[in-house]
């Protein structure tokens, strides 16, 4: 399975990203350091906001994609109710993104 997320950073804005572990992509973000990405390495505290599960690395990426190009606004809604994927974003025909419970913040280091 392959995950596609939001991070909220401490600067106020999310970053979204793909994993296939998201609790260890949490904690690669939050380390810093090289496999944290360069985006989320100054903006801490990082905690996921909205995880969706995909069945292949294609389809995660899409989603990426799209959520990169998503406005803040959208973003924030989708942070607090991730069910709404299909309504506030233009999905690829057939792919299916299903909401997943994102790790707990007491992973912190």
């Amino acid at each position: 399975m392959f995950y596609t997320y939001l991070l909220h950073c401490g600067d106020g804005s999310l970053y979204a990203g793909i994993t296939t572990d998201p609790a260890r992509r949490l904690k690669e973000h939050r380390g810093g350091g090289k496999r944290g990405a360069r985006y989320t390495r100054y903006r801490a505290p990082l905690t996921m906001a909205a995880l969706w599960m995909s069945e292949s690395r294609g389809t995660a990426a899409s989603l990426e994609a799209r959520l990169k190009k998503a406005s803040h606004a959208v973003k924030e809604r989708l942070a607090e109710e991730p069910a709404l994927l299909g309504d506030l974003i233009k999905l690829p025909e057939g792919a299916v993104y299903t909401p997943v419970t994102p790790p707990v913040e007491q992973d912190a280091p």
